[in-house]
């Protein structure tokens, strides 16, 4: 038996800390609670992200996965360079597939490596037994989110201000994983200049389907809308005003969405941070709460549906940032949707950082601290904290949890 399968849970994540980054384990077997840091190899002095090895996981022998996007090999190492690139990634779990997102570089969202012809790239992972890379796709620039929906891939580019559809079966030769179609979303009306068109500012962030409802929703944060879209006709039918959200969140139901948010232009001495509630069924805002000097951060829901946890991070600058409340995790009971009933409020340790991820295992949830370096484990059924173990130095930037294990999932 393998050195993880003899673990009740096992929680791999990245610490990022600017210049360079740490990988811890967390292994849980029988309430002992253990803690291991994978060796640090130096760093490669690249300064192009797109460059860096990128970290794809453990094996089931505990070694790391590193992809070298240079010699394009996965090689299986005791450790990984310090300043690995500790990407986005979204498990397709139809297909058994991990698909690994890149930002581009910050000063024009290309991957210049991958994608010298311009925009950024996405890898496709094969999760099975070998790992091997599928694909390295160029779609648009800037940051990605993707949706699976039945035999497509749909992929939205942050500075483009467009959703790009690929094949996503397999069986389908000619099109598995090439882009069919491009889908615009363009608002004229909200464009200072009536000539533009890609790119635009929709930026969006937050895609979600319902197989309800049979329709793909895609938030344009530069609008304050909600783009509905037809997946079979590849086509926006629809538009829902949503203003102060930045983020997308599927009930497990299907039935309702949840935007989160943060208003910093209202009051500079206040963050007024924000969840709303959309009914699919209407194509309404039904529920609208405002959360004083709190940002939401991630939000997810438990895996059994019952519980929506919303972590908080820090935002906005000055008396606004000072006034945060960046220790506690916000419990709300799902089954009473649309309404969000406050269940419990959760003490936890600092996230005086952009972004504090939540993750699910085996019964337990992951909070991690970034700015104590630590980790909160909480028991899922009673939310106890179980334990808070170091992780990490202090001062952490960004926390990423590896999902190439499967019994893991959170964000």
């Amino acid at each position: 038996m393998s050195q993880l399968e003899n673990t009740q849970c096992t929680l791999v994540s990245h610490l990022n800390y600017g210049d360079s980054g740490t990988v811890s384990v967390i292994e849980i077997d029988n309430s002992n609670v253990v803690v291991k840091e994978i060796l640090s190899e130096p760093s490669s002095g690249e300064a192009d992200i797109s460059r860096r090895a990128l970290f794809l996981g453990l094996n089931e022998a505990g070694a790391a996965l590193i992809y070298n996007p240079v010699a394009r090999k996965i090689t299986i190492e005791k450790g990984c360079p310090a300043d690995v690139n500790p990407s986005y990634s979204y498990i397709d779990k139809k297909n058994n597939r991990i698909w690994f997102v890149n930002d581009g570089d910050k000063e024009t969202g290309n991957d210049a490596l991958n994608c010298p012809q311009g925009g950024a790239s996405v890898m496709v992972f094969s999760l099975d037994e070998k790992p091997q890379l599928l694909r390295c796709i160029c779609v648009g620039r800037g940051h990605h989110v993707v949706s699976y929906v039945a035999n497509y891939a749909f992929v939205s580019n942050l500075l483009d201000g467009t959703i790009m559809v690929l094949g996503n079966d397999e069986t389908d030769t000619v099109n598995y994983l090439n882009i069919l179609h491009t889908i615009n979303l363009l608002e004229p009306n909200k464009e200072k200049d009536a000539n533009v068109d890609v790119p635009n500012n929709a930026f969006p962030h937050g895609m979600v389907y319902s197989s309800k409802t049979e329709k793909l929703y895609n938030l344009n944060n530069g609008y304050g809308t909600i783009a509905v879209i037809d997946p079979a006709k590849k086509e926006i039918i629809k538009r829902i005003p949503l203003p102060v959200s930045s983020n997308l969140l599927m009930s497990p139901d299907e039935l309702f969405l949840i935007g989160k948010g943060a208003d910093r232009k209202s009051n500079l001495e206040q963050v007024m941070g924000r969840l709303s509630v959309v009914d699919l069924r209407t194509e309404q805002v039904v529920t609208v709460l405002d959360l004083p000097n709190y940002y939401p951060s991630t939000y997810r829901f438990s895996p059994d549906g019952r519980k929506l946890y919303v972590t908080s991070a820090a935002t906005g600058k000055g008396v606004q940032r000072e006034n945060l409340e960046i220790d506690t995790v916000l419990v709300y009971d799902a089954q009473a949707l649309p309404e969000l009933k406050l269940m419990n409020t959760l003490k936890v340790g600092v996230a005086d950082c952009g972004r504090r991820p939540i993750a699910f295992s085996k019964g337990y949830v992951f909070i991690p601290n970034p700015t104590d370096g630590t980790m909160s484990v909480l028991h899922g059924e009673s939310d106890e904290v179980f334990t808070s173990v170091k992780i990490g130095e202090p001062g952490c930037k960004e926390i990423l949890f590896s999902f190439w294990n499967r019994s893991v999932s959170g964000s």
